[in-house]
């Protein structure tokens, strides 16, 4: 219950930010263009409260879901004053194209603004980072093991990409699943040239078999679970886990993938106490919760704040936009030409349950980045060319500015309908895929 409370709260008031600042733009534009605007909303259903303005209801209503902005005129089926100057149809079909693309530019600079900020006046980084795309565990048959990727191989290469951020590789796997990636690996000294198959579904807990190694330093115990593996084998809170097996495991989540492997084979730990090394320690693993585990709590990494100077903070928002479009752009196009499934789309559950993850993660980065990357999925979908979203509507204006006239009302219509339509469909179809991506149903598979 507080994990369903925790992402329902959290999509809300993040789907709700991304909304009216959307439509925020559209009104913006509107005003200055003459357009009259009867309504600017914060929700949607019965009005709550609110101010008229002028012409305009700015008002908060029921449904805390996003917002909306009702301009005269901009249904085509609804009546109007004959030769309205203020009506949104009345106005050049280049003012009505920027009315349309100022929701999604709105959306545009939203990302850039938050990353700005993040980057300019927090910008959290590893107390003790690792600098190079250093592999810190590779899984025991999965396809980069398969591929002869090793633990301490440093990419150097990962498709067209040199020098890859752990960031840049995931986008890249993310795009070409089912397709083998060329990749160049340091390792002792030397270039190796290795070549892996993508799967076709990843593990949310591993990057195809590859466990990044983000920090240097051993595992921190925090405290101890009474009666787990870690309590019977001797651990103790304040011991910090050097190596396991002779594997200098940094992180928890390597050390996790390293025992579910293992599927409970023990293990022999060398830990540091007090100042002097104790082991080996013999602890065997059990299954606890959705996993082998070993039941303490690891001390979380220090991290530090380095804010950027504001030039070089808006290079990185901006290189952040860029990337994060980029990797849209082409995750959208190979779902259109088959070559990534549509499963691979997230509906409001999946992006709730991704803001419920980033609300409880301790730390900035993960609200900011999720915020950034909403705000680009909204602004670039919506200039998707479909009837209905704000691409639609230019495309529209465009076919009309061609056609040196307006198209019938009747024919809109009709488009719209069949839009809306299609539109639900490809709802439902999100929703279901959501729902079954949940913990509830994943956990019955075999």
């Amino acid at each position: 219950m507080h994990d369903f409370l925790v992402s329902a709260i959290a999509f809300i008031v993040l789907i709700g930010i991304m909304v009216v600042v959307h439509e925020f733009g559209h009104f913006a534009v509107a005003k200055l263009c003459g357009v009259r605007v009867e309504a600017f909303s914060i929700g949607f259903g019965p009005r709550l409260f609110g101010i008229k303005r002028g012409d305009t209801d700015y008002k908060v209503c029921l449904l805390p879901f996003g917002g909306y902005v009702k301009m005269t005129g901009e249904n085509p089926s609804e009546e109007q004053p004959v030769e309205d100057p203020a009506a949104f149809s009345s106005h050049p079909r280049w003012q009505r194209m920027l009315i349309g693309v100022a929701g999604p530019l709105a959306n545009f600079i939203l990302a850039f603004a938050a990353m700005t900020i993040y980057f300019g006046w927090i910008n959290e980084v590893p107390a003790h980072d690792v600098k190079t795309t250093t592999i810190e565990w590779v899984v025991p048959g999965s396809s980069a093991a398969q591929a002869g990727f090793q633990p301490g191989d440093v990419i150097t290469r990962f498709a067209s990409q040199d020098n890859p951020t752990w960031e840049q590789v995931f986008a890249r796997i993310a795009l070409d699943p089912n397709q083998m990636v060329p990749v160049a690996v340091e390792r002792a000294g030397k270039t190796v040239q290795l070549s892996m198959l993508v799967p076709g579904e990843l593990n949310d807990d591993d990057l195809a078999g590859i466990l990044p190694q983000y920090m240097s330093g051993p595992i921190g115990i925090q405290a101890i679970s009474p009666g787990t593996p870690a309590d019977q084998a001797g651990l103790k809170g304040g011991d910090s886990i050097v190596s396991v097996d002779g594997h200098p495991f940094h992180t928890v989540s390597s050390l996790l993938a390293y025992m579910q492997a293992g599927q409970g084979k023990p293990l022999s730990i060398m830990v540091l106490r007090n100042g002097a090394m104790v082991g080996p320690i013999t602890a065997r693993p059990a299954k606890l919760d959705t996993g082998w585990k070993l039941g303490f709590m690891a001390v979380p990494p220090p991290i530090r704040h380095a804010p950027l100077p504001l030039n070089k903070a808006i290079a990185k928002s901006t290189q952040f936009c860029a990337d994060g479009s980029t990797v849209i752009i082409q995750m959208l196009e190979r779902i259109a030409t088959r070559r990534v499934p549509a499963n691979q789309l997230a509906g409001p559950v999946g992006i709730a349950r991704m803001a419920g993850d980033a609300a409880e993660t301790k730390g900035w980065y993960a609200k900011f980045y999720l915020a950034g990357v909403i705000s680009l999925n909204l602004a670039i979908l919506n200039l998707m060319p479909f009837p209905i979203l704000d691409g639609g509507l230019i495309l529209l204006l465009l076919i009309e500015s061609a056609l040196r006239h307006d198209i019938s009302i009747n024919v809109k219509e009709r488009i719209y309908q069949a839009a809306f339509v299609v539109l639900m469909m490809f709802t439902a179809f999100v929703i279901f895929n959501d729902v079954t991506k949940l913990p509830i149903f994943t956990k019955l598979k075999p």
